[in-house]
């Protein structure tokens, strides 16, 4: 990989191209670690640039960074390469489209540019952190280290005393995580890491370090624990919010989600599908009213639905699974989260996933059928997906669209087959 780099408004050069261990073009860690040992300086990854060279989202190929360093480096300064405003490294690779001029602090005049993807955001975001330790009565005791950045999120480590703590920011259409790991926890206080301090309008996040691994691979009985736990607590508030749409929580209940998914078919997502699959699109959009009707007569309530609910997810630690990452969290199907481990599960341990999904519904909801609730919601599912995913285009700059690009039709066409597997179509 390569790495133009910055400090504030002052162009420096390109260091690289080098390589780095981790082939996920997201995680940052280690392209953090080889510069600050090059440059003699702190830095941060700010953003993706390009990826070429066999590069399929979202890792492999030869990948440019935007990096700042967070003082000016000294030692490091030989190494650079000057670069030339028209050269693949210099200058006008961080320009914005249509910009004069896109270094330092005017990097972040560009449509959609998340705040942790310009230097003043980040060191804003940083500040906010120390501040907001300090107030907790834990102030950090080293530097954050940056260990992932995308168009979803930006994540940062920080030493405390009693552990670590970590900074997330996300952007301004993901979800309040503080208010929905609130909400879980009032059910199940170990199912959800613990909220340090948020700031809600700047969707920025501390959150309490939960020791152990993902749970790609975790054993049968902790896949069931962690789907078995996620249900009872949405079944509880599901009781205790009366049937409304809590505050905090958008609203993507199956009858919203069919609403929303005509525009979807008229929009970019047309594209990337032949003529004979947006037919079929079309003719599913118009069979949802009953689709929904015959899921909701399953007698299962809508509930906070974690959105992404997948292994790599859930941390398997000492006082078993915990559940991370709400940002796509929503009021809406339980079986969307019930379906959502299949895709990282191989079949033996889907079949405990969903075995243990359905025993828990049917204990909570006494009458109500969850199997027949799985099967329905498949197409669902993936249009549910599809919107999202749509969302994510809509809101990020287009050099990160590469992330995206495709998937809204992708999961058009497996709601489609879905569909015709059970004979919606």
């Amino acid at each position: 990989m390569s790495a133009l780099v910055t400090a504030g408004a002052e162009w420096l050069g390109t260091v690289g191209p080098f390589p780095v261990a981790d082939p996920w073009w997201a995680e940052v860690g280690s392209v953090v670690t080889h510069l600050e040992g090059v440059l003699g300086a702190p830095v941060v990854v700010l953003r993706l640039v390009d990826a070429e060279d066999g590069g399929h989202g979202p890792r492999d190929g030869h990948t440019t960074y935007h990096v700042e360093a967070l003082s000016r480096p000294t030692s490091g300064l030989v190494l650079l390469r000057p670069g030339a405003p028209d050269a693949t490294g210099g200058p006008s690779a961080l320009e914005g489209p249509g910009e004069a001029g896109a270094l330092g602090e005017m990097a972040g005049a560009v449509a959609h540019r998340a705040e942790w993807a310009t230097a003043s955001g980040v060191r804003e975001a940083l500040g906010w952190a120390e501040a907001a330790l300090r107030e907790a009565g834990r102030p950090a005791e080293g530097p954050a280290r940056q260990v992932r950045t995308w168009n979803l999120a930006g994540l940062f480590r920080i030493p405390t005393r009693p552990g670590p703590v970590w900074l997330k920011i996300t952007p301004g259409f993901a979800a309040d995580e503080a208010h929905a790991i609130g909400m879980l926890a009032a059910e199940d206080p170990g199912l959800v890491p613990a909220v340090v301090a948020a700031d809600t309008p700047n969707r920025r996040i501390l959150l309490e370090h939960v020791p152990g691994g993902d749970c790609h691979g975790a054993p049968r009985e902790i896949v069931a624990e962690a789907v078995s736990r996620l249900a009872r607590a949405q079944a509880a508030l599901a009781k205790h919010g009366g049937g409304g749409l809590p505050d905090g929580l958008p609203d993507r209940t199956p009858s919203a989600l069919a609403a929303s998914v005509g525009g979807l078919l008229d929009g970019e997502a047309a594209g990337d599908l032949d003529a004979g699959e947006l037919l079929l699109a079309h003719r599913l959009a118009d069979r949802l009213p009953s689709l929904v009707a015959a899921l909701e007569s399953c007698g299962l309530p809508c509930t906070l639905v974690h959105g992404d609910f997948h292994p790599g997810n859930w941390v398997s630690g000492p006082r078993g699974p915990v559940v991370l990452d709400l940002a796509d969290s929503h009021y809406g199907h339980p079986a969307l989260d019930g379906l959502r481990p299949r895709d990282f599960l191989p079949a033996g341990r889907w079949e405990a996933a969903a075995a243990a999904w359905c025993e828990t519904w049917a204990a909570a909801v006494p009458g109500g059928d969850p199997a027949r609730a799985l099967i329905l919601a498949e197409p669902l599912q993936h249009l549910s997906y599809a919107v999202r995913y749509q969302e994510f285009l809509d809101n990020i700059e287009s050099s990160e669209r590469r992330y995206h690009e495709g998937d809204p039709a992708q999961a058009v066409r497996a709601a489609v087959a879905a569909a015709e597997a059970i004979g919606v179509l």
